[in-house]
């Protein structure tokens, strides 16, 4: 883990004064959105970039088409990559670099990276984006599992229907609260002594998914129960949702490389980001809890 010297001790206000207008790839996801809502909230002018386009609100930008990024950046100061499906599938590398290229000749300053926390493939897109930005300012967030994975993600339905099942083992993780995600992106987009970071986020607490299937449980009033499969298995349980074969494939691949303990480790880059702690999982599912998303 390396922590830019600096970077904690900026606030993201005293950044937004001097700041240019932002663009936010992937603006209608689980992340952009939050970050779209706390840079208008700040003041700061932002695009927040989707297929939709115009339709959602925002400005077209789709990663398969590279033909509208150019259009998207012009006049853009910053921007939040958050690349779909995920850094580590195959050809993303190759799409940093081409993002890299075109926000360099753009004249963008600074881009804000969301990565995987302990994820090789993801770290061999930092360093393609990272090699064709030239000047650009480059801050890399690699996150640990969404805790919003459980009220608004992939894993909802399994909360409502009782059974976590997941292709963990007994691994414990360190759930990151999605909020505290967002926070620490527009502190980085606003302000100075970020260029060149790499915070790795994580929650304060490591917790096994049976752990967190009881916290899930407690909070939404109903048994939660965490029931344990391979990675083939769970690909099998994708497909029966729709997905298809060679996404399911990747995705139970993916999980099963990621929780396998070698992510367990807290760290405390929140804290030195924002100066406070970050989010327990605790904390989490009682807010969850409160605003419903366990009421299906």
């Amino acid at each position: 883990m390396y922590t830019k010297q600096g970077a904690a001790g900026s606030t993201a206000r005293e950044g937004a004064r001097v700041m240019g207008t932002v663009l936010v790839t992937s603006g209608t996801g689980k992340t952009g959105r939050r970050v779209t809502e706390r840079l208008a909230a700040l003041g700061v002018p932002v695009r927040a970039g989707s297929r939709a386009g115009s339709r959602a609100g925002g400005v077209p930008f789709d990663w398969q088409d590279e033909s509208g990024w150019a259009a998207a950046l012009d006049g853009t100061e910053a921007a939040y990559v958050a690349y779909y499906p995920d850094l580590a599938v195959p050809g993303a590398a190759g799409a940093m670099a081409a993002f890299g290229r075109v926000a360099a000749a753009s004249g963008l300053r600074r881009v804000v990276l969301l990565s995987g926390r302990g994820e090789p493939q993801a770290a061999v897109a930092e360093e393609a984006l990272r090699g064709a930005c030239g000047e650009v300012e480059l801050t890399v967030v690699r996150s640990a599992f969404f805790a919003q994975n459980f009220s608004e993600g992939a894993l909802l339905d399994s909360v409502l229907g009782g059974e976590l099942v997941f292709p963990a083992g007994s691994a414990a993780e360190p759930f990151l609260d999605i909020d505290d995600l967002a926070d620490v992106v527009v502190a980085a987009l606003t302000g100075d002594g970020h260029a060149g970071a790499v915070y790795e986020l994580t929650g304060p607490r490591s917790l096994t998914f049976e752990e967190a299937a009881e916290e899930l449980g407690r909070a939404a009033g109903r048994p939660v129960r965490y029931v344990p499969v391979s990675g083939p298995a769970y690909a099998e349980v994708l497909e029966g949702f729709g997905v298809s074969g060679p996404e399911a494939g990747f995705l139970a691949e993916l999980f099963a490389t990621l929780l396998d303990g070698h992510n367990s480790a807290t760290t405390d880059d929140v804290k030195r980001v924002l100066g406070r702690e970050a989010k327990e999982f605790t904390a989490f599912t009682r807010e969850a809890a409160r605003d419903g998303a366990w009421h299906g």
